[in-house]
């Protein structure tokens, strides 16, 4: 399988833990694992949320990101997600990659070292210049329009309807 090549780092406290990968061969996230302190846990109650590390850091090639999403099976079962889903890695972004975890479910959940927490999902990012004039009014006039917030796919009456 051919791809973007990216650099990782390892970080001293990521040591022992496997890098990054992808759990099947249709994978479109690497598995990323919480790499705390051996012998520690981290202990998440309902409504709490933590900054989890992962002891690598990624030197993504410019142009690229690396999108931080939730584990389905953790969300499904747990109620475990990320606060800010999905995350974005930015290109010149040179630090430890930091899982921002939040239990929404009605339990406390336990995390331990080497738990997949995460996946990762490198993307291209290229930047756009942003050029200020009119747009033309039949732009405006499209089956969406100017609705937003579940109006894919509702004509205007429907959408008028709605509000």
């Amino acid at each position: 399988m051919g791809g973007i090549s990216v650099r990782i780092h390892r970080l001293p406290h990521g040591r022992d833990l496997p890098l990054p990968h992808y759990a099947s061969a249709g994978a479109a996230g690497m598995d990323l694992s919480a790499a705390l302190p051996p012998g520690q846990t981290l202990s998440l109650a309902p409504g709490e949320r933590a900054r989890v590390p992962t002891g690598f850091v990624f030197a993504l090639p410019p142009g690229y990101e690396a999108q931080i999403r939730p584990r389905s099976g953790l969300a499904h079962h747990h109620g475990l997600t990320l606060v800010n889903a999905p995350g974005t890695i930015d290109s010149d972004y040179h630090g430890e990659i930091l899982i921002l975890l939040i239990n929404l479910g009605k339990k406390t959940f336990t995390i331990k070292r080497g738990m997949r927490i995460a996946q990762a999902v490198f993307a291209p990012a290229p930047q756009i210049c942003l050029r200020e004039g009119a747009i033309s009014s039949s732009f405006f006039d499209g089956i969406r329009g100017d609705g937003g917030f579940g109006s894919t796919g509702l004509d205007a009456a429907a959408r008028k309807e709605e509000s």
